[in-house]
């Protein structure tokens, strides 16, 4: 147990350099000893089949003469010579192979630390990209994500994982810096509110006569609305950001009718026409949320357009649009409409004038219910927005369209 939080509390580098070198070290080792039993069953075999083939000189010899042929095979040969012969074979035999092992054993060492350095080597330049990783990673702060690591390597996977995580820093960087903005924005809009009911406070009760507390009264009231809408879209903008709690099958069409009727009121009052064109649509997901969609994108079509000017509503084939009149709004403001606390044009401080939360809301709405929203500047003025949902949706041909 020691001899692993040993090793534990080595770095990478070390401990890959000493599993390569293990490995090898055991492959060396392995292939030392089959080469000594292959070499021993060699030598072995080969003595043995020399002893049994070739026959030495006779056992017996007559002095005088001379000396004898060659004998043939099959003839009786000296027990003493033979066994003389074996020992001497065994003994050249263990001689070879002590020599086999000892020059095995020292190109094994010489072979290990080899192994040793070139695995330390090799592991060092294959953690080079971890190093350069850890290094920009801890030179990152949270007020400088511009930093990437921009690795310079042939494809691979410590490449992906670099190129990945220059990706990952420049989503953060986004995300904190919309964050910014959105903190920054927000505590913009709550701050005007709350300076204009002190001012009014400080003016209308200096003397504080019943007209003026009237005036003051209203003006109060109106500002409160307004922060309390601005809480409110603040909370509905944090809540559909985190995601559906749940689903269920929703009629849009049938939200769509409803949210138009509670609306139709605000556009007589701003002489502003409504046109309807609604088939059948359910979309699975939150009906509250959906509403609220709907109510958004109506609402601010009404709001921002002008007397005399229309509004077309139309619900398709999983295809949420609403068209309106109005002001003629620049291509590249369109984009940053759907930012928290962006408008086509700047604030006035008007009653009634919103905080620049509407499109935000619809985007973080459909995008949890996984459906895209786009909106385009249309060339005589106004916008369309649209919104898809995923999916096809195919109308009842027995129902008939709903307009208005």
């Amino acid at each position: 147990m020691k001899r692993l939080a040993a090793l534990s509390r080595l770095g990478e580098r070390a401990r890959l350099t000493l599993l390569y070198g293990a490995l090898l070290i055991v492959s060396g080792t392995l292939l030392v000893g089959l080469v000594y039993v292959l070499v021993q069953q060699g030598l072995s075999s080969t003595i043995s089949e020399v002893i049994s083939t070739k026959n030495p000189v006779p056992a017996t010899k007559h002095p005088g003469s001379s000396p004898p042929p060659t004998p043939a095979a099959g003839l009786p040969v000296d027990p003493n010579l033979l066994r003389v012969s074996r020992t001497m074979s065994q003994e050249a035999a263990g001689a070879v192979l002590h020599r086999l092992l000892t020059g095995s054993s020292l190109a094994l060492v010489l072979f290990a630390v080899v192994s040793l350095a070139l695995a330390w080597w090799m592991t060092g330049r294959v953690l080079r990209p971890v190093g350069v990783i850890t290094t920009t990673a801890r030179h990152l702060a949270h007020d400088d994500l511009g930093g990437r690591i921009a690795l310079e390597a042939p494809p691979g996977e410590l490449k992906q994982l670099a190129d990945t995580f220059d990706e990952l820093l420049g989503r953060i960087e986004q995300l904190v810096s919309a964050q910014k903005r959105f903190v920054a924005n927000a505590a913009h809009e709550l701050r005007t509110p709350l300076a204009v009911q002190r001012a009014a406070a400080q003016i209308g009760l200096a003397d504080p006569t019943p007209e003026k507390v009237a005036r003051v009264r209203s003006k109060l009231m109106a500002l409160s609305k307004d922060g309390e809408h601005l809480i409110d879209g603040l909370l509905l903008l944090s809540a559909t950001d985190r995601g559906l709690e749940r689903r269920e099958a929703v009629a849009l069409d049938e939200v769509a009718s409803e949210t138009a009727d509670e609306l139709a009121s605000q556009a007589r009052e701003l002489k502003v026409s409504m046109v309807r064109d609604i088939h059948p649509l359910r979309v699975e997901g939150d009906a509250v949320l959906l509403k609220h969609l709907v109510h958004n994108i109506l609402n601010n079509a009404i709001r921002y357009n002008e007397p005399g000017g229309r509004v077309a509503l139309v619900v398709a084939a999983g295809i949420l649009e609403v068209s309106n009149s109005g002001p003629r709004v620049p291509e590249d403001v369109v984009p940053r409409l759907f930012e928290p606390f962006r408008r086509a044009h700047e604030r006035t401080s008007a009653p009634g004038e919103g905080a620049g939360l509407g499109l935000s809301i619809v985007k973080s709405i459909a995008a949890a219910h996984g459906a895209k929203v786009t909106a385009r500047a249309n060339p005589e003025g106004g916008l369309t927005v649209q919104v898809r949902f995923p999916g096809r949706s195919t109308p009842d041909p027995h129902e008939p369209a709903v307009t208005g």
